[in-house]
């Protein structure tokens, strides 16, 4: 899917009256199949932009096009069809804690199945095999049926990743997939999703606080530095002078975070505006 951004300025889904815009006058675009990272520091305006690309939340100015198309001009049953070619993987995904592992992942495929199917999917999943495979790129194909809730925070969140790999979305956006993860399984799942999108011809964007990892698994590499875009370069040409400017006063974040490996979610994510798979 295609990508053209123009302008674009938007506020976080949980700000205040009359906030400053998290995103502020941005222009980008990005080719069908293309896959990007994301970087910048906290507060930069990387999950805000990630919501405004998958039409879950509308820009106050400027103009978002979707392969030449601008989603709040469609219809709403158009709108509807559009966000069904599109993935947005939370950083946090929202499972049911009481569902099944295999059941959360088939989820993934609602859009593209009717609704008998995704009905009978609830009581007797249809596509087991799919679901294996999906958890098997990502290390966790032995959870396939237990309860989510008995999850740690990083076999979560690659159980929500594995739904992008049985979705049929031709963008998927992924917002910090290694939050919880330790180094061996953050190589593992950025080399499944980017084998992946490659696979079926997917555009990829991704934000990511681990600069190391975008730099080595993806080709292009944006910097967003207070909403606005600090710099937008193949990731060859990205220089530690670039990496300084960007992270000025958040130099500790040029490492990634700290959480330990495999780590539960201690505090509960403020709910945001979007739609799930």
């Amino acid at each position: 899917m295609k990508i053209a951004l123009d302008e674009v300025s938007a506020h976080h889904p949980a700000a205040r009256a009359g906030a400053v815009p998290a995103v502020r006058a941005l222009s980008l675009q990005v080719a069908s199949g293309e896959q990007v990272a994301i970087i910048g520091p906290s507060g930069a305006g990387k999950t805000t932009l990630l919501h405004v690309l998958a039409c879950a939340l509308k820009p106050t100015s400027g103009q978002l096009l979707l392969d030449g198309r601008n989603p709040w001009q469609l219809s709403r049953g158009t709108l509807q069809s559009l966000r069904g070619a599109l993935f947005l993987a939370p950083q946090v995904p929202p499972l049911p804690p009481r569902q099944r592992v295999v059941t959360a992942v088939l989820a993934g495929r609602l859009p593209d199945e009717g609704l008998w199917t995704s009905l009978r999917s609830l009581f007797y999943p249809v596509d087991i095999p799919r679901a294996e495979q999906a958890l098997k790129g990502f290390d966790v194909a032995d959870k396939l049926f237990d309860r989510v809730d008995r999850l740690s925070g990083g076999e979560r969140q690659r159980v929500g990743l594995a739904r992008a790999l049985v979705s049929q979305a031709t963008l998927l956006l992924v917002d910090e997939p290694l939050s919880a993860l330790d180094p061996a399984r953050s190589q593992l799942v950025m080399q499944t999703l980017t084998h992946a999108a490659h696979a079926r011809g997917a555009s990829l964007v991704a934000t990511l606080h681990h600069v190391e990892m975008a730099l080595a698994h993806f080709p292009r590499i944006v910097g967003l530095r207070d909403g606005a875009l600090a710099f937008d370069l193949p990731a060859s040409a990205v220089t530690p002078a670039h990496l300084q400017a960007l992270y000025a006063q958040h130099l500790h974040e040029l490492n990634g975070p700290t959480a330990a490996p495999d780590a539960a979610f201690a505090v509960a994510p403020a709910p945001v505006i979007m739609h799930c798979r």
